[in-house]
């Protein structure tokens, strides 16, 4: 394959469209918090979990179990997607119940899901 192919031949900048995208252009903690949330999901066994609690609240033991982890592994996991902000955790007796912290983890992940099982 020809590297060329990927850029222009010439250098012929549209100053206009560039101007227009410039104003849109969001704020660097903006970016690497959303570079943080992506990075967050390239984790396999993230991905997993994501997937597991867009199903429904479940406790880190049924986690485990239904991904063949250790206790210590999940939370290890959880802990990485708390602190992102991606699921939340509320307390039941001795019990630690997970769930997706909104409905906008739902949507980008369907989303993702889309778009990779799209024909």
């Amino acid at each position: 394959m020809n590297k060329e192919y990927d850029r222009c031949d010439v250098v012929c900048i549209n100053h206009d469209a560039v101007e227009r995208v410039r104003k849109e252009m969001l704020d660097e903690d903006v970016i690497r918090g959303i570079a943080d949330i992506f990075k967050a999901l390239g984790d396999p066994n993230r991905v997993k979990i994501i997937r597991c609690l867009a199903q429904e609240e479940l406790c880190v033991c049924d986690l485990a179990e239904l991904l063949g982890m250790s206790l210590s592994a999940v939370s290890h996991q959880l802990r990485a997607l708390r602190s992102r902000r991606l699921v939340k955790y509320r307390r039941q007796g001795k019990i630690v119940y997970y769930s997706l912290d909104d409905a906008h983890i739902v949507g980008l992940f369907n989303q993702c899901l889309d778009h990779v099982t799209h024909d």
